[in-house]
């Protein structure tokens, strides 16, 4: 491709935005994946808002970005909370408040999904879109649509994107995924069809497609060029793995936050809901597209080679996490007592770190026990055990995806702020066997800002 001439790239900028459980976060990066902007606005109230609260942040943001900025932008992609969804009609106007990623008062209608869905689909879930989709036809609607403009059901994502480019009713295959949908085919199963509940699902568009171009009213009160692409997204996990780089099957991903979760590129899908482990699918027009050099994080650092494949992004999320470390620690005693372990040592103690009973992976038991004793005298012993525990979680995890056949791990990215306490980086190390850095970007809107260039770039 000749990059000087391709007219698509007459507009040098590309903007992700991420919609998380604690606010919203704009990046705008130029065609080397250099940060040229970002703005960040903060969430008040529930975790799920409601759609004017997403629109105000959306606003916001927009607002805090420089003029010249923006009108150097020719592409927009949204990422939303996976499962965070809501009811609106064919124009878009809210029916219901939005349900958030972990509501689950589907589960009075699981035994509806469980006698049509594959044993191991992730819609078997009492949070999943599906779930929550059938609970409001239940509750609202006595059980069947109105025969005339049956509600649509649209993710955060969708909502959002609909809102800059018009056309309501339209998702990616990796919000969809919840939702029942066949990421390959980009329809919706057999299965599903037995629900009588077509009319309500949003058509499926890969992540990164460009739907359409900014409505003049966004173009002429942000000053957008009126031929900037508005694409479809993803959800925030995904984009948070695109945002890393990763581009060959064994790498992995490890998102050290309040709970750790980890996702592992491979070559097969895996799935098992008795251990929580599903598979999200990145094709290979997706992965050949988000492989061009020039947008690569960090400016020209992939590594994949031609010719692209289909690859799955394969894993599983743990209850236990930095909280576990936050109940117990201030950020200060946190780096006064790393400084005192020896990562090389292991610990004696044999910790399952969790501060309820429960967990979802690798072991998924909503039972399971808190081992946290016995307790030593020594601060910084205590820590490390914790560390320790921790540690053998994210192992077991990997070790169970590889047992229930993806790729071999090779190295691991770590994002999240426990990537930078580099005792924990070393008894990790120890325990995964393989290489383990920090990632350098980590940020959910760089990897949205990423797939937004995808789009732009069009079909690969």
């Amino acid at each position: 491709m000749d990059w000087g001439r391709d007219q698509r790239w007459g507009n040098q900028l590309a903007m992700g935005i991420d919609f998380g459980t604690s606010g919203a976060r704009a990046m705008v990066i130029d065609r080397q994946g250099a940060v040229v902007a970002q703005a960040q606005v903060r969430t008040s109230g529930t975790e799920s808002g409601s759609a004017a609260d997403w629109l105000a942040q959306l606003t916001a943001l927009l607002a805090d970005l420089p003029r010249s900025v923006r009108q150097q932008t020719g592409a927009i992609a949204i990422n939303g909370t996976s499962g965070t969804v809501l009811l609106c009609d064919r124009q878009g106007h809210p029916l219901s408040d939005p349900l958030a990623y972990d509501d689950d008062r589907g589960q009075s209608v699981l035994p509806q999904i469980a006698a049509i869905a594959p044993a191991d689909h992730v819609t078997h879930s009492a949070t999943s879109s599906l779930a929550k989709l059938l609970w409001w036809r239940a509750t609202q609607y006595g059980g069947q649509w109105p025969t005339v403009d049956p509600p649509q059901l649209l993710h955060q994502a969708d909502w959002l994107g609909a809102q800059l480019h018009g056309q309501f009713g339209i998702t990616d295959y990796h919000n969809a995924l919840k939702l029942g949908g066949d990421p390959i085919r980009q329809t919706y199963p057999q299965w599903l069809r037995r629900l009588d509940i077509g009319p309500s699902l949003p058509k499926i568009a890969q992540p990164g497609q460009a739907v359409g171009t900014i409505l003049p009213l966004w173009a002429d009160r942000w000053d957008f060029p009126i031929d900037c692409q508005i694409c479809t997204g993803t959800t925030d996990s995904i984009a948070a793995f695109l945002a890393s780089g990763v581009q060959e099957p064994g790498q992995a991903v490890t998102s050290l936050g309040s709970t750790l979760a980890i996702k592992l590129l491979s070559e097969q899908p895996v799935a098992d809901r008795a251990h929580g482990v599903y598979s999200h699918f990145l094709g290979r027009s997706l992965m050949a597209r988000l492989a061009i050099d020039h947008l690569a994080p960090g400016g020209g650092n992939a590594t994949a080679s031609p010719p692209f494949v289909d690859r799955w992004l394969v894993g599983g999320a743990s209850n236990a996490g930095g909280r576990v470390l936050r109940h117990f620690f201030s950020d200060q005693e946190l780096q006064r007592l790393t400084a005192q372990i020896d990562p090389q040592q292991p610990s004696p103690l044999d910790y399952y770190p969790l501060l309820e009973p429960g967990d979802r992976f690798p072991i998924c038991d909503p039972h399971l026990p808190p081992r946290l004793t016995p307790r030593p005298a020594d601060p910084a012993a205590f820590l490390q055990g914790i560390l320790e525990g921790l540690a053998r979680i994210e192992a077991q995890g990997y070790q169970l995806l590889q047992q229930l056949g993806a790729s071999p791990l090779q190295s691991v990215q770590t994002a999240g702020g426990g990537a930078k306490n580099d005792a924990w980086t070393a008894i990790r190390s120890r325990h995964l066997g393989c290489p383990v850095r920090s990632a350098k970007q980590t940020e959910a809107a760089y990897g949205t800002a990423w797939l937004a260039w995808a789009g732009l770039l069009g079909p690969a």
